[in-house]
């Protein structure tokens, strides 16, 4: 019995520190990809791609909580979840309330810079959500990192299609729509994450001890 614990306790130790190369890498890709990507946004006037922007500017902040809170108790992992679910829905709702203020100001985007900058995102997220994929059942903070990497990836083919959309109808629609769906896709899975995370913390379903892993099994 001594044997099988110690071996499970390596076991966890050797996923830990895959986790937290991962995060690392991810981080990494998401503040570069945040530079990259609003200069681009504000110079071809698209709101889908300043929304990828922020989007990525707040995965960067999501990763480098979750590096913070590794290895730590599920109550604390679950409080960070917590905090990162708030912050994806706020980003939502802020997305959702200047995408609605752009629509009256009828200017058109560049749609080959925006085709060109979500290939580049597209590759760069579909990385990170292969890199993420085998994490996507752990507890809230993990399955908050994945639902981001997701949400990411469908957003940028989402860029792609209103690139599209804006060269064949020659107005801005395509590129607010696209804007519009990634601020739904952010407040849905804010909301995810919070009601998981404070499923969590309920005093009566202590979880503290059991592995991350071992957690949240339900996947999306």
């Amino acid at each position: 019995m001594a044997g099988c614990g110690s071996c499970c306790a390596e076991t966890k130790r050797i996923e830990d520190r895959r986790w937290r190369r991962v995060l690392w890498i991810a981080l990494a890709i998401n503040a570069v990809m945040f530079a990259g990507e609003i200069v681009a946004g504000l110079a071809a006037g698209s709101r889908a791609l300043q929304a990828d922007a922020l989007d990525f500017l707040g995965d960067a902040a999501n990763y480098a909580i979750s590096l913070g809170v590794a290895g730590l108790a599920l109550h604390w992992r679950s409080r960070a979840a917590l905090l990162k679910g708030a912050t994806i829905l706020a980003f939502g709702l802020y997305v959702l309330a200047t995408t609605v203020a752009a629509a009256f100001a009828g200017q058109i985007p560049h749609a080959e810079t925006m085709g060109f900058v979500g290939i580049v995102a597209l590759v760069a997220n579909g990385a990170v959500a292969l890199m993420l994929y085998r994490f996507r059942t752990g507890d809230a903070n993990m399955r908050s990192v994945w639902i981001c990497s997701r949400n990411d990836a469908l957003g940028n083919l989402a860029v792609l299609l209103a690139a599209l959309g804006v060269i064949g109808t020659g107005t801005a629609w395509p590129d607010l729509l696209v804007a519009l769906i990634m601020a739904g896709l952010a407040i849905w899975g804010g909301l995810q994450i919070i009601v998981q995370a404070r499923r969590e913390l309920v005093p009566s379903q202590p979880q503290d001890d059991r592995p991350q892993h071992s957690l949240a099994r339900t996947g999306l």
